[in-house]
Formats: C-alpha cells, structure tokens, sequence
C-alpha cells in the first residue's frame, strides 16, 4: 500500500503538511462564510432606526459565562496537543477531554437555558430582525461546536489507535483539530460583543 506523501513532513513548496493546507483552505471558506452574515448584520442594524440593544434582550451573564467556557477550552485543546509533542497520552487524554466537556456545557448552556428562555418569552426568529440574526450566527455556531465535539470526541475514543502505530501523524491530527477548535472560539468572541453588548 502506497503513503500519501507530506502527512507528517513538511512540502516543499509550502512548508505545511497536507492536513494543514487543507485546513487552512477550508477555514478561509469558513471565514467568508461568517464573514457574509457578519457583513449583513452591519447593513441591515445600520439602517434600521429601531434595533433593539442586545443587552436588552440577551443574557449578558450567561452569555460571559459561554464566552468563559469557550476560551478555557481553547487553552486545554492546547495543552491536549502540547502533551503529545511530550509524549504525554494520559495528560493527552485529560486535557481533550476537559475540552469536549467545555464544548458539551456550551451547548448545554445554549440549548437547554438561552434558547427555552427566550420562546418561553414569545421570542422567535420572527419576532423581529435582531432576532433572526441572533438565532441564525448563534445556531449556525453551535453546528460548528456540535461538529467540533464529535471530531474531537473521534480522537479521544476509537482515534486513539493511531497513536500506537504512527504517533507523528496522530500529533498532526490533534493539531488540525485544535486549528478549527480555536477558529470556532474566535468567532464566539466576535459573536458575544456584537450580539449581546452592543
């Protein structure tokens, strides 16, 4: 059976492994695509006269709280890679599992307080424009979290094989993982400004 080359070295025209150029490639299609919405939340709160402040509306604490949650799980996706660079597993295995358990409290967070406050309140998507932004970022982010949780989830379960056989190139997955894991926190972070504070 034949290897694809450059899964752990380096090409030579780009310095990046394979995983890492396609992550890359497929994060700057992430980007325009948050970018667009992004984009028609500033058109369409700049012409509206009446926008409701998101203060108003949201849960600043619980939103901190997520904000919180999201950033600690950055930090040990972090640690999780750092200790297969050490030949650590078992603090591998504690760290990506601290952040599968951040990632799961998101959601939880989101899905069983945030979104049931607000229908229970009468407010829907339909209820008005701000809203319907609001439910739109925040659910199309919490696909992305859900999706983060089920790779990551792969890597501390049944992944794990590869570390036995070919630890370099499991090392190389954790890291494209972490990759798309800190891209999903990045866009919390613009998200809980934008939406909740101003």
């Amino acid at each position: 059976m034949d290897i694809i080359p450059y899964t752990v070295k380096p090409r030579e025209d780009t310095g990046l492994f394979n995983a890492k150029m396609g992550i890359w490639l497929f994060l700057a299609s992430e980007v325009m695509l948050f970018g667009g919405l992004f984009s028609s939340y500033i058109m369409l709160r700049i012409n509206s006269v009446n926008w409701p402040q998101g203060s108003s509306i949201l849960n600043v604490p619980i939103g901190a709280f997520n904000t919180v949650v999201l950033i600690a799980s950055s930090l040990t996706m972090v640690m999780a890679w750092a200790s297969l660079k050490q030949n650590n597993f078992k603090k591998f295995k504690i760290y990506l599992g601290a952040t599968i358990l951040c990632a799961l409290m998101f959601l939880i967070v989101k899905l069983s307080i945030e979104y049931p406050t607000k229908f229970a309140h009468g407010l829907y998507p339909k209820t008005n424009t701000f809203l319907a932004i609001y439910f739109t970022l925040t659910g199309l982010h919490g696909i992305h979290v859900l999706g983060g949780i089920i790779v990551n989830s792969y890597f501390w379960g049944p992944g794990t094989k590869m570390w036995k056989t070919d630890p370099k190139r499991f090392t190389n997955r954790i890291e494209i993982a972490g990759l798309y894991w800190h891209f999903v926190d990045l866009v919390w972070i613009f998200l809980f400004p934008v939406l909740y504070l101003l």
